[in-house]
């Protein structure tokens, strides 16, 4: 006689299967951002494949290369070119240490006559210090594991673009959504990742590409560089970019120079920041838009666990929760709807 029957070693199985899923979810977390870069990365560019293979007859390895090295050059490069000029404008102030005492000390003046708070800059610097280094723990040192989480993505990647209809076929049917509403999820996850991705980098090279244009208006040196900067601040919703053009404004006050100063603050207070409400207002109509306090907590929530990437992922992993909360929940009124039927039939 068996010493298990057929339930309880079906149960057994569950139980091990949940320990193995809970050890391997457990060694992935050191490239969880890889593969949540890889389900915004195929969502991104999966209609793209769709029309190289099937309406322009291209190969499937010729478009997953062609799409591999487009997003390579859009995504990849500029923050590679982000590292390199925060590093060049880092290694310049270390060589040159005069320079940032001489500024430190005349905002402090400015600030102590002005406004009655000495020693407000010291107390900031020693904030931005911290946060910087949240900010940008892969220029600081991760340079191997940012590079080994691209390579993941993209290996990753080029195997669900070339076997997609496998890929996809296989997440319905384990899906835990009825087939109906796994198609739905798929739907909201395009429309989600669309939202945070195209809609919100939209404004951040907006508002980028004006605070650049504010400082070659009025004079203020590295504009390009912190053009750059402010494009990947603007992921920070409200006050992202006012990083940026308000200390420039202080610093230019404190050296004196009224008309620059002035000028950057009112070209960022009356045009940079109220440039953001107008795309947001022309892009919710197309793709949606994704509420401020989601992108918030997002954000909170990704820059310790992804670093600088987290200003993106922080808010789609927030939203993708929110997304299956909300299916799961239309999958359970569907469900105890039918339980209700059912009941009454049988009655």
């Amino acid at each position: 006689m068996p010493v298990f029957n057929y339930k309880q070693r079906n149960n057994i199985l569950l139980i091990i299967l949940i320990i193995l899923g809970c050890c391997i979810l457990y060694s992935l977390r050191f490239i969880a951002g890889s593969l949540l870069s890889t389900v915004i990365m195929y969502t991104l560019f999966r209609p793209v494949y769709l029309y190289l293979t099937q309406s322009l007859k291209w190969n499937r390895f010729l478009a997953c290369a062609g799409i591999i090295l487009s997003s390579l050059i859009i995504f990849v490069v500029p923050f590679y070119g982000l590292s390199l000029m925060v590093i060049d404008k880092i290694t310049d102030f270390q060589r040159d240490p005069l320079k940032l005492k001489v500024i430190a000390r005349r905002i402090d003046d400015f600030f102590g006559s002005k406004l009655h708070q000495p020693d407000m800059l010291q107390k900031a610097i020693q904030k931005a210090t911290t946060y910087a280094g949240d900010l940008f723990p892969s220029i600081i040192g991760g340079a191997a594991d940012l590079l080994l989480g691209i390579v993941v993505m993209y290996f990753l990647l080029y195997f669900m673009l070339l076997n997609h209809e496998i890929f996809e076929r296989q997440l319905i049917k384990y899906s835990p959504f009825r087939e109906q509403n796994a198609l739905k999820f798929a739907d909201e996850l395009k429309y989600t990742t669309y939202s945070n991705i195209l809609g919100q980098g939209l404004i951040a090279i907006v508002q980028g590409a004006l605070v650049s244009l504010g400082f070659f208006i009025f004079k203020i040196d590295d504009a390009i560089f912190w053009g750059v900067i402010s494009i990947f601040l603007s992921f920070l919703p409200l006050i992202g970019s006012a990083f940026v053009f308000i200390p420039a404004g202080i610093i230019e006050l404190a050296n004196g120079n009224s008309t620059a100063g002035i000028g950057i603050l009112l070209w960022g207070i009356l045009l940079i920041s109220n440039i953001d409400n107008v795309i947001r207002f022309l892009i919710a109509k197309r793709i949606g838009n994704i509420h401020p306090i989601i992108t918030v907590i997002g954000v909170i929530i990704g820059i310790p666990a992804f670093g600088i990437m987290g200003l993106v992922l922080g808010p789609l992993l927030l939203s993708y929760f929110i997304l299956t909360v909300r299916i799961y929940e239309t999958s359970k009124l569907a469900s105890d709807r039918l339980e209700r039927i059912r009941s009454v039939e049988e009655e």
